[in-house]
């Protein structure tokens, strides 16, 4: 067992460089990157491995298709014109995050027996398929959003199904929210890249508050790119570090996955947080 120690970014072997919510009005500002480092981090990520080794992967990542495209700037349209933006997404059936069914990685990790039991998290939890398949016998689970239509048919999905009598959905601002009791882990997918970067640090504030001192947070970090605006906004693993680790959550590990869904490979990565008071 061994305290965790914060990860710092300049500590990385960088390779040479390869020559997209109040939830609604104030997510969408521009988001402009800038450095070197934090756009070499948005095609490379770095797994600190046993015994100092490190694990690289770099992918250039595939074009997303034309159909895809004109969603996401439906998406941009319909959130910036006004408040209720996200349900209008909902009511109309504009929702491109949303594949359908549950997370991939997400449920391996739970058929493997890797997601901490006790209390769960899913911000931006939409239809709920995440959260259903996080719910057991020892594992109660929140899910939450700020739309009205999304959290209807969650609850709806989880009256036909056997786990929902382990789940809570809420109608609920992330950043306002008030828990019972803090959770063993949280998972974040397609929720930060919704966020405008104004945002940001608020995000990770309000994460390092609701973990429990010996909790995980498991962020899919997508979409890994380097254009303006949003939402989705692009987003970094280099971005993610700068903004946890000062409020004391430290990377435990980084990685692609083969189970990420086809039309994402190459443009995210599975990243495990903890804090840095705890042990592993």
């Amino acid at each position: 067992m061994r305290s965790l120690q914060a990860f710092n970014p300049q500590d990385l072997k960088l390779d040479r460089l390869h020559g997209h919510l109040s939830l609604a009005s104030q997510r969408f500002l521009p988001l402009r990157l800038g450095t070197t480092t934090e756009k070499s981090l948005s095609r490379s990520c770095f797994v600190k491995a046993s015994g100092g080794r490190e694990k690289m992967n770099s992918e250039n990542p595939p074009p997303p298709s034309i159909l895809h495209l004109e969603k996401q700037k439906r998406v941009r349209e319909i959130v910036s014109s006004g408040q209720n933006g996200w349900d209008e997404c909902w009511k109309e059936g504009v929702t491109p995050w949303d594949v359908g069914s549950v997370t991939p990685i997400l449920q391996h990790m739970v058929e493997q027996g890797k997601v901490p039991e006790g209390r769960a998290l899913v911000p931006g939890c939409g239809s709920g398929y995440d959260v259903l398949a996080l719910a057991s016998e020892t594992r109660q689970v929140v899910g939450m959003d700020i739309s009205e239509t999304a959290h209807a048919r969650a609850k709806q999905m989880a009256s036909q199904d056997p786990r929902g009598k382990w789940v809570q959905f809420l109608v609920q601002d992330f950043f306002t929210y008030e828990p019972e009791a803090a959770f063993s882990f949280i998972f974040d997918y397609t929720f930060f890249c919704a966020l405008n970067p104004s945002l940001r640090p608020r995000w990770a504030a309000k994460m390092a508050e609701l973990l429990s001192p010996d909790g995980e947070l498991l962020t899919l970090i997508f979409p890994i790119d380097e254009y303006e605006g949003g939402p989705p906004f692009a987003v970094s693993v280099n971005a993610y570090v700068q903004l946890l680790n000062p409020v004391g959550l430290v990377l435990v590990s980084c990685e692609e996955s083969e189970l990420s869904i086809p039309s994402r490979k190459s443009r995210e990565k599975v990243a495990r947080w903890r804090k840095a008071s705890s042990k592993i």
